[in-house]
């Protein structure tokens, strides 16, 4: 049996003796076993990348993205090996997997461009013969946490961007799906980069706790559930931290009755269903304005019922299974407290059996009508293929609908009114907003973060965003005296 370890200094480790299985979700077969760091093996990557950060923050941002150049073209050429280990482990369907793969090269592309993000800005003649200017430094240790649903294009929006900022940075991925990290952190070393400068460790809450609260780690990235960014904020935070955490989600999309509905259901279909919904942009809620339900409810039911499923190595398939057997027991749970809510469960996939994957972690897609905002299937983030149709009367009603939501994420408007359309990215209070676009992810040189209790922090992942927060700017003021030198000055300096 594989055993994944961990990749510190430049080297994989075993580290201690806790381990847990990996399976793959499509047939429900233990594949390997993770080993799960202690906090002292947490604490030796630290050790590494503080020792490593010394001379990597004086390596010039030219030379950095050179080694990012060569990263991206690493990946490209074993792109679909990369997508094979994805599907594998997560599950989700390899053409999914090989787009997941590009989106995250997005982010390695736009930190190849550090030369140009890390330039500061210069003054001349602030005040007689006095200069300022900014520089961009960068933090020293930090650390990622990412989620299962991503396993390559979340941790690629965050170690490429850090490193390139001249950052030394700690990997704590998903022990459901480990292999891509562990060989990203190869395909980084092949690359060019220094030993120490990227690490991987695995493991679960003991390793989280150290990164957290170490004193050497400067800042923290996360991405996950709301009551784990919560904690990973609250708890690193109290610890001097930076942090970003990005957390749940319960994404609307408004259909207005001037809407092209089969554009609408063809959207709706690919955004609640594709990768089973495990997608934090994924829409998890229909807002069917004013007449348009009965339409729309009768052309979903009809897509939904004929989703093709099966094991995502397969071609020609739409959706795979979930990613464990635990998760899967748990979207069921939230389908018949839907039903005892007394929602209108028109699509049940509960029962769907794939096979030749009998024992796999399948479900089919499931469609909710007359969903209210007082169910718990409206409430909560399911993070699987349940959508969930809500009518309102009117536009009015569809925004306060989505602005009195907990979450914040993303959202979507599908008109043809283009006043409608303008007015609802104005207040509408969500951090991504699509119009005639369901799954609006900003591409990697804008940022990606939602509102409320999507994010934790000031700042959004990737993009601008990203070099601020793995940077800090130091404001430099010079002068360099000639002729005959004043004394003491006792009164605030003023420029003249």
């Amino acid at each position: 049996m594989h055993i994944h370890k961990h990749f510190i200094n430049g080297l994989l480790t075993k580290g201690c003796e806790h381990s847990q299985p990996v399976f793959n979700p499509a047939t429900g077969e233990q594949t390997s076993v993770v080993s799960l760091a202690s906090a002292e093996d947490a604490e030796y990557a630290i050790t590494v990348a503080k020792a490593a950060f010394a001379a990597w923050k004086k390596t010039t941002p030219l030379s950095r993205a050179r080694i990012m150049f060569r990263f991206k073209e690493l990946v490209e050429q074993h792109l679909e090996e990369l997508a094979a280990l994805l599907t594998s482990e997560h599950g989700k369907l390899f053409e999914d997997a090989c787009g997941e793969m590009i989106r995250g090269l997005e982010v390695v592309e736009f930190a190849c461009g550090i030369p140009h993000l890390l330039k500061g800005e210069h003054t001349e003649n602030v005040g007689t013969g006095v200069d300022a200017w900014t520089v961009n430094q960068p933090l020293g240790v930090v650390a990622g946490i990412t989620p299962f649903n991503f396993p390559a294009m979340v941790p690629m929006w965050m170690f490429p961007l850090a490193i390139a900022c001249g950052n030394t940075f700690i990997l704590k991925p998903s022990e459901k799906d480990p292999s891509l990290p562990l060989r990203f952190a190869e395909l980084m070393k092949e690359a060019g980069l220094p030993d120490g400068v990227f690490n991987v460790v695995n493991g679960d809450k003991e390793a989280v706790d150290v990164l957290l609260t170490h004193p050497d780690i400067q800042a923290v990235s996360f991405v996950g559930s709301t009551p784990i960014a919560e904690y990973i904020y609250t708890t690193a935070s109290a610890h001097g931290k930076r942090v970003q955490a990005l957390g749940g989600a319960k994404n609307h999309m408004v259909v207005m009755p001037d809407a092209d509905m089969d554009q609408v259901v063809n959207a709706l279909v690919g955004a609640a269903y594709g990768s089973a919904g495990e997608r934090c942009m994924a829409i998890s809620i229909a807002v069917a304005v004013g007449d348009v339900a009965d339409k729309l409810v009768e052309k979903l039911a009809i897509k939904v019922s004929e989703l093709k499923i099966g094991n995502g190595k397969e071609k020609g398939l739409e959706m795979g299974p979930l990613i464990s057997r635990q998760h899967l027991d748990k979207v069921k749970r939230y389908v018949d407290l839907g039903v005892e809510e007394g929602a209108d469960l028109v699509v049940d996939g509960r029962n769907l059996t794939v096979a030749g994957c009998e024992n796999g972690y399948f479900i089919g897609g499931c469609l909710f009508d007359h969903v209210s905002s007082d169910m718990t299937i409206y409430q909560k983030e399911i993070f699987g293929p349940v959508l969930c149709v809500v009518r309102v009367p009117d536009y009015s009603a569809a925004v306060e609908l989505i602005n009195a939501h907990e979450y914040g994420n993303g959202t979507a408007i599908f008109t043809r009114d283009g006043d409608c359309a303008r007015q609802y990215a104005h207040e509408i209070q969500v951090g991504m907003v699509g119009i005639n676009v369901p799954i609006p992810v900003p591409m990697a040189f804008h940022s990606f973060g939602g509102w409320k209790r999507s994010l934790f922090g000031p700042l959004h992942m990737h993009g601008p965003d990203g070099v601020r927060f793995y940077t800090r700017r130091k404001a430099i003021t010079s002068r360099w005296p000639t002729g005959i030198r004043n004394g003491a000055e006792f009164v605030i300096p003023t420029m003249k």
